[in-house]
């Protein structure tokens, strides 16, 4: 077999061709990891508003909050089940009512949607992971809000201090700023349950009622409130139900990606595989000295093809080093599920990499499979008289 230290001596000695052909395969490798990236900081973002003793209860037949709509003599009802056990501290569960208006973006031309979530007295005790980073807590029955800080400065109005409408001729303050551990609720408007509804019309109606459930005991509330055919509720686990408002746009972006990542490859892999036809032309004595000295054709095929897979592995190791970088950047986009702008991040892993990194194995072993074949092909003795 052909010495892998010979293949590596003639991407070296190809230098310029080879940094070139890298950062073609490379830039395929940044894209399909980043796409992945994108979409799996998507389902991160929605998950991490889950908690796993939380059911949600919505309209049956609604597919997100903003489609629901329950009656509010339903709450209590709901909360007050005899299948649901008192929680051991902080309320029972919270009723809210969700809606989306319509903001001047900062920084780029035009509006988009943002969630505005209408919440009572206990939802920051309901929310421990809940925090106020600056400012204060909007007080009940005012028309004072509080904002997620990914979307703290993203639109007019929407920092500390500052105004907005939350519809024609009824102005709002920011007073306070809050976290949530990078979960979407960090591109929410909260404000006043009350305010909403009176503001969107929608007095004497609840979008979601949130019930704290221990797990144990969530298919037997899940049976209770789902059978009482006076209150036409669906129950589900907060995760699931997270898991479904992300499913649309994550799939989305992975199935774009994945199409976008497909077509750079094509011409990443036309490259490497008119690089090694050129370094296959260029080194014809040598093929003729190798077979000379006993290699045989498929040693140098195998021996072709390691050369385009290490050239393919050295532009993976470019676009992957790349692709990390993306963990820093904030996304925005607009969630098919609710039709608001949600803030996202590009959450980078150990498979997505892994994946990054057998993608550009593949491109490298089919860019450099003709040019091998061809190189075997070679006569000794027509290479050696060359």
């Amino acid at each position: 077999m052909v010495p892998v230290s010979y293949n590596l001596r003639n991407l070296a000695v190809r230098k310029t061709t080879t940094l070139a052909v890298a950062l073609g395969l490379g830039l395929v490798v940044f894209v399909f990891a980043s796409v992945k990236m994108l979409s799996n900081g998507i389902k991160k973002t929605m998950g991490r508003s889950a908690a796993a003793d939380v059911a949600v209860i919505l309209r049956k037949g609604a597919t997100a909050e903003i489609e629901s709509q329950i009656e509010e003599q339903s709450i209590n009802l709901a909360l007050n089940d005899k299948s649901l056990p008192p929680p051991a501290t902080g309320p029972r569960g919270v009723a809210e009512l969700v809606s989306v208006i319509l903001l001047e973006k900062i920084g780029a031309e035009g509006f988009s949607n943002a969630q505005v979530r209408g919440v009572g007295d206990g939802a920051l005790e309901f929310r421990p992971t809940v925090k106020v980073i600056a400012g204060r807590a909007a007080r009940t029955g005012t028309d004072e809000v509080m904002i997620g800080k990914a979307i703290r400065g993203r639109f007019a109005g929407l920092d500390l201090e500052q105004t907005f409408e939350l519809k024609k001729n009824r102005p709002v303050k920011v007073v306070g700023v809050f976290e949530d551990n990078g979960s979407s609720n960090e591109s929410e408007i909260w404000a006043d349950l009350n305010t909403v509804r009176t503001t969107f019309r929608r007095e004497g109606t609840v979008s979601v009622i949130r019930a704290r459930v221990e797990p144990s005991k969530f298919d037997a509330y899940k049976a209770s409130i789902e059978s009482n055919r006076q209150l036409n509720m669906q129950v589900m686990k907060e995760a699931e139900y997270y898991d479904k408002q992300s499913e649309g746009t994550a799939k989305f972006i992975g199935i774009m990606g994945i199409m976008i990542a497909v077509f750079f490859s094509f011409g990443a892999m036309l490259g490497a595989m008119i690089t090694m036809h050129a370094a296959v032309a260029n080194r014809q004595h040598e093929i003729g000295t190798l077979r000379a000295l006993g290699f045989s054709k498929a040693s140098i095929l195998f021996s072709f093809l390691i050369e385009s897979v290490l050239l393919a592995l050295l532009g993976g190791l470019i676009g992957a080093a790349a692709s990390m970088a993306m963990g820093l950047v904030k996304f925005s986009m607009v969630n098919f599920a609710s039709w608001s702008e949600i803030v996202f991040s590009f959450e980078p892993t150990v498979e997505i990499i892994v994946y990054g990194m057998i993608f550009a194995t593949v491109m490298g072993l089919v860019g450099g499979f003709f040019p091998a074949i061809r190189a075997a092909r070679i006569s000794p003795v027509d290479a050696m008289r060359s």
